[in-house]
């Protein structure tokens, strides 16, 4: 019998991605709290020892399905065709796990979910995947699952239930990690930081989310994911969460719902990315 041995909420944005040089001119002279805290989640992943990472990728937008790639091995050089200038030359070379998206698609298909598995090596990558696997993988299978456009909040709670289905009925240890930002309102092309440190969080884009994010966050903390859905579309949805709040929204279907109250540690400051908000949790469900 599979487990599900932890989780995550971790950002990806490209600016990780630069040379410490570059991200210190960023920083104003500080390097991003977020590259401290891959190696924090690195840690906690080392603790639960798990055999597959499912990265739920905020970038794969699908439409009509919940998509899960089934591919056997995929390898390659990643250039970003939304900021090329920014995130290109990143390599790849990891080894997927067919199995597990047959069965996650077979629990769909019993439970009346739309899930499909695809099972093409020739797949598109997408950086949500590429970025977290560089900074964190070191011998587990890639597993990534989609953020399908055409969901509603409650279909995002299904999907992420039946991949916590899938993870029970699998032999394998699974960390779910979550790919992608809080609120997600980029700044104007035009726009003048707040700050010299473009990742302080002053720089998000806008205050009435900051505040929202912070409120989420201390939810999160206090494993009160109920009152998280509960206030769903008035603030969190109203503060347009990356990919509509699928990674999230995903992996804690597969931690429970609303029931769960796993208390989520945070592993990083909350900062900025072009006007998103962007922080790393870490989630306990063993």
């Amino acid at each position: 019998m599979g487990q599900l041995v932890g989780a995550a909420l971790v950002s990806h944005h490209p600016g990780l991605f630069q040379c410490e040089e570059f991200r210190l001119l960023m920083g104003n002279g500080v390097d991003s709290d977020l590259i401290a805290g891959y190696e924090r989640v690195r840690l906690k992943l080392d603790e639960v020892k798990p055999d597959i990472l499912v990265i739920i990728d905020s970038h794969w937008f699908t439409t009509g399905y919940h998509l899960v790639d089934g591919g056997s091995h995929y390898s390659g050089k990643y250039l970003s065709d939304e900021m090329p200038w920014y995130l290109f030359g990143q390599h790849y070379d990891y080894p997927g796990s067919p199995d597990f998206a047959r069965l996650l698609e077979r629990v769909g298909r019993e439970r009346g979910v739309r899930s499909k598995g695809v099972f093409d090596p020739d797949l598109a990558r997408h950086y949500p995947t590429i970025n977290i696997v560089n900074k964190l993988r070191r011998s587990e299978r890639i597993v990534s699952m989609s953020c399908c456009q055409n969901c509603r909040l409650e279909h995002f709670l299904e999907s992420g239930a039946v991949l916590g289905e899938a993870i029970r009925q699998s032999d394998a240890r699974v960390a779910i990690l979550a790919s992608g930002a809080l609120s997600h309102r980029f700044n104007d092309i035009d726009w003048v930081p707040k700050s010299p440190r473009i990742f302080d969080e002053v720089n998000v884009s806008r205050p009435e989310n900051i505040a929202s994010d912070k409120e989420a966050i201390a939810l999160l903390r206090q494993g009160r994911h109920d009152l998280v859905l509960e206030q769903w579309p008035a603030k969190f949805r109203a503060a347009h969460w990356e990919a509509s709040g699928g990674h999230y929204l995903q992996m804690l279907g597969a931690m429970g719902g609303k029931e769960c109250r796993a208390q989520g540690t945070t592993l990083s400051a909350y900062e900025n990315a072009r006007g998103t908000g962007n922080i790393h949790v870490w989630f306990d469900v063993l």
